[in-house]
């Protein structure tokens, strides 16, 4: 998951044509540390179809605010430069919930295009 550290190279990641997921995470996140088991296999699993990138809330405070990310970690696929579908939740997210997300802006993403 290629890591992104400013709000410019964020907006040039997210213009592409191809499905991007955005994750939120800091480094004091026990969630966000839990899902550091198990995210390198999923962004292996969907190399083919979703790009990957990840931002620390605490580098990109004034994008997270104009997001409206309140919770950590947080998901936001994005295609074209538009908001397709977000999974947040307070809840600590498991792989299968993570799974479903990326499966659900798949369809999404490809139903927009039609």
């Amino acid at each position: 998951m290629q890591k992104i550290s400013t709000e410019q190279r964020f907006r040039e990641e997210i213009a592409s044509d191809t499905l991007t997921i955005a994750v939120f995470k800091t480094v004091w996140c026990k969630d966000c540390h839990f899902i550091d088991l198990f995210m390198p296999d999923v962004v292996q699993h969907y190399a083919n179809q979703v790009k990957f990138i990840e931002l620390d809330r605490d580098e990109v405070l004034d994008l997270c605010e104009e997001l409206h990310i309140l919770g950590i970690p947080s998901f936001i696929a994005f295609k074209k430069g538009q908001e397709v579908v977000r999974f947040v939740s307070k809840l600590r997210k498991t792989r299968d919930e993570i799974e479903q997300f990326v499966d659900r802006a798949i369809a999404v993403s490809a139903a927009l295009g039609q």
